[in-house]
């Protein structure tokens, strides 16, 4: 299925693309605010996961965001990551100029009152406790990140280094950090569904075109140089089970080189036939429950394996199976393990496309990226890999010199366990 658009730019420097389907009553209005953690100072962090609350706190001519969104039958949502920040809203096609006037007024100027900023700090500091700091093994990538990132921003995680830094931000903060990064020649738009061209056209210039351009205060992100030495660390915290997290860098999604990395860990353990669940847990019963992933992150990025060693099983047990996992992979795979792979791949993306929301997402992500047409050729890329691909990749990004380990001990392991 291949997804047609077409795309404009405002004056202010707005991104519009338009995705026409008029099989559909509805229509899903996303936009990109090119800002993610990795545009945070390192002094304050977590602000641009606060700023996704912010934007639903009510905007300079909209105290209530939600209620309106309710009252046409729409839905909406955002999310956070590293690199940028995501809001949606889909609702009846008939319905789309209230869905600009909503999103408009709050990119013009939220209500960035003391009391609004107080009451989404303590919403996002109770997330930050029970998500990471209260929750079993939920602070292992607060460890893990500043491990293995010495320089580049990813060293933190979205909620942010630490709790102060929510708790201590102040209302010029946010002032400064809205007005950096939520502009319109800082975002991308996308209207998907039961639209024209012509007519998102009339309603962007009317709702959005007024809206003035600003100054991108953006932060210099340094480069994470190569790791060259293996690196470890131990913490010790009161769960049930120790776990091991290694961590591998690997390149950024715009690089050719990503297909292959990120191929990789389907390979290793995306399901309960694949290398890591057979080897480890139904075989040699080393660890309850073991994945590999990648983040697919807009700078290099990282490659995760963490896995709950299975009671009665040391650190140095676990360490020498998915040692032997690994050092064999390269030699062991074959065609049709790569193609069943594939074939998982050209399912989730054909997937992606059945609805007008994931649509739009994904067009102005990867417009974001640099190119749009990425909704059509993604696929592609993954299907012209090669076995020599594979091994390649495993014998560049699975070296043990660019690995970082975390040992997350469990308190009450016997210390030969350990």
């Amino acid at each position: 299925m291949r997804i047609t658009y077409q795309s404009f730019i405002l004056e202010n420097g707005l991104k519009v693309i338009v995705h026409e389907d008029p099989t559909v009553n509805k229509v899903a209005v996303n936009i990109v605010y090119k800002v993610g953690a990795r545009d945070e100072q390192e002094h304050r962090t977590g602000l641009a996961h606060l700023f996704e609350h912010l934007m639903f706190s009510g905007s300079k001519n909209i105290p209530d965001y939600d209620t309106h969104v309710q009252r046409i039958g729409g839905e909406c949502n955002a999310f956070t990551n590293s690199d940028l920040t995501n809001y949606y809203l889909t609702c009846p096609a008939n319905q789309l100029e209230t869905a600009f006037w909503l999103e408009s007024d709050r990119m013009l100027e939220i209500d960035l009152s003391q009391k609004n900023v107080d009451v989404q700090k303590s919403v996002v500091c109770e997330e930050f406790k029970q998500r990471y700091l209260n929750q079993p093994y939920g602070d292992a990538y607060l460890h893990l990140r500043p491990l293995h990132y010495k320089k580049h921003p990813y060293r933190w995680m979205t909620i942010g280094m630490n709790l102060s830094h929510i708790e201590e931000v102040t209302l010029v903060e946010c002032q400064h950090f809205f007005n950096s990064f939520y502009a319109p020649n800082n975002a991308v738009m996308c209207v998907s569904g039961g639209v024209s061209l012509d007519q998102v056209k009339i309603l962007a210039e009317k709702w959005f075109g007024p809206i003035p351009n600003r100054f991108v205060d953006r932060p210099t992100r340094d480069t994470e140089p190569k790791q060259t030495e293996v690196r470890a660390t131990t913490i010790h915290k009161k769960v049930p089970y120790s776990a091991v997290y290694k961590a591998y860098h690997m390149p950024a999604r715009t690089d050719q080189a990503y297909y292959a990395a990120d191929m990789i860990t389907d390979i290793l353990s995306n399901g309960k036939s694949t290398r890591l669940f057979q080897a480890l847990v139904k075989e040699q019963k080393v660890t309850s429950r073991i994945s590999a992933f990648s983040w697919g992150l807009f700078d290099p990025g990282m490659i995760s394996i963490e896995g709950r060693i299975a009671e009665g099983v040391s650190v140095t047990q676990y360490e020498e199976a998915l040692a032997g996992v690994l050092n064999r992979l390269a030699d062991e795979i074959t065609e049709t393990e790569l193609q069943s792979m594939k074939n998982k791949v050209l399912s989730a993306e054909t997937f992606e496309k059945t609805t007008i929301l994931s649509r739009a997402m994904n067009l102005a992500i990867y417009d974001y990226l640099g190119d749009t047409d990425l909704i059509n050729t993604n696929a592609d890329h993954y299907q012209r890999l090669t076995l020599d691909d594979i091994r390649q990749s495993i014998a560049e990004y699975l070296r043990p010199t660019n690995c970082s380990t975390l040992y997350y001990l469990s308190e009450t392991a016997h210390p030969s366990n350990a």
